[in-house]
């Protein structure tokens, strides 16, 4: 199994950090502060330059900090026995990301040159949130089992988009609909597809790591329920049957944009039924099902990102995440107000660097 990990990180008028520059351990980082002192901001910068996205907005104008132009985060990575640069460059009115000075042709080439995985507190919300949350998950899953299910979803977005802007505004007879939900049902079906073999994967991972991390006894059951359909006929038909609803709803009844991941403990819907310590272990599961999909994609020990698990987690639980961190052989940022809490016996001492961080400032 290949690893990935990052050698040097130097941001710059990136949220509260105005300049910052670190040189990674190899396993394990841990970085303690208060909170608001940017430790999540750190995070959120690795993870924007080898993702050329953020876990916690999908504005990134919001990146730059108060005040600034743009924002940019460098990083030199090791991948086995070589080596590569990833910038991102963020500002109010442009982006740019490169990988040793040449830009990708695609954004999703980007995407999964470093794969990165993310748990932090928002996260809870795979659980106890809408649909749309685990319908990101598998988005995400699905990346790096097939990239070009990126530019599907995008293309589909637009021409159901379309589609809607046409009934809205010259009704159901509109002469131009077909032609939007062929489109759409062309893209729709593909990322359909996608989204079924992500969540076959995801599923596949999910229920040992549950079984391994809750109350014994305790039963799961994850199912993939499909809004659309694989088959583009299916699809185009679908749209045009159900144009009078979608005119009345604002919006498509029909597609993937309705999938759930649907879970349940011992029987019962998790969002509505499980314990609050029940659906922290079922994310913690999802985020360890998301982090060895990733791997067994793409060959890869994915780089682990943990943003103050130990507050979301009750003492057992957060026992389960040391111990799977004991397992792990990705290299991993743990953000803490208790560094106290991450003993790490397992790791040699080259391995583990320690770092406070105070308005957004880091100190040995």
């Amino acid at each position: 199994m290949a690893s990935v990990s990052f050698e040097r990180l130097v941001v710059r008028e990136f949220r509260n950090i105005r300049e910052l520059e670190l040189r990674p351990a190899a396993r394990l980082n841990v970085i303690a502060g208060d909170n608001g002192q940017g430790k999540t901001s750190l995070l959120e910068a690795l993870y924007a330059v080898a993702t050329s996205k953020s876990f916690r907005t999908d504005n990134l104008r919001e990146l730059v900090r108060e005040g600034s132009a743009e924002c940019g985060v460098f990083a030199e990575i090791r991948q086995d026995r070589e080596r590569r640069e990833q910038r991102a460059l963020i500002g109010v009115s442009r982006r740019g990301f490169s990988i040793d000075g040449k830009r990708p042709k695609r954004l999703a080439e980007y995407a999964v040159r470093t794969p990165v995985v993310v748990f932090h507190p928002g996260d809870m919300e795979l659980v106890s949130g809408p649909a749309q949350e685990r319908r990101t998950l598998l988005d995400r899953v699905a990346l790096f089992l097939e990239p070009s299910s990126t530019d599907d979803r995008a293309r589909y977005v637009r021409a159901l988009r379309e589609r809607q802007r046409a009934l809205d505004e010259r009704g159901v007879r509109a002469s131009d609909l077909s032609a939007f939900e062929e489109v759409a049902a062309e893209y729709g079906a593909r990322l359909q597809a996608a989204r079924r073999r992500a969540a076959e994967e995801v599923i596949r991972a999910l229920l040992p790591a549950f079984t391994h991390m809750a109350t014994p006894g305790l039963t799961l059951h994850a199912g993939y329920q499909p809004g659309g359909s694989e088959e583009a006929s299916v699809f185009v038909r679908e749209l045009a049957e159900r144009r009078v609803v979608d005119l009345r709803r604002g919006r498509a009844s029909f597609g993937p944009q309705r999938d759930e991941l649907a879970l349940s403990v011992d029987g019962r819907p998790a969002r509505q039924h499980a314990s609050q310590g029940q659906q922290r272990v079922l994310t913690l599961a999802l985020k360890v099902a998301e982090l060895t999909c990733i791997r067994d994609a793409r060959a890869i020990e994915p780089v682990l990102l943990l943003d103050d698990v130990s507050s979301e987690l009750d003492p057992s639980r957060t026992g389960a995440v040391y111990a799977f961190l004991r397992q792990s052989q990705s290299q991993i940022f743990v953000t803490t107000t208790r560094p106290e809490l991450f003993t790490s016996p397992h790791v040699a001492s080259a391995e583990r660097a320690d770092w406070r961080i105070v308005s957004g400032a880091l100190q040995d």
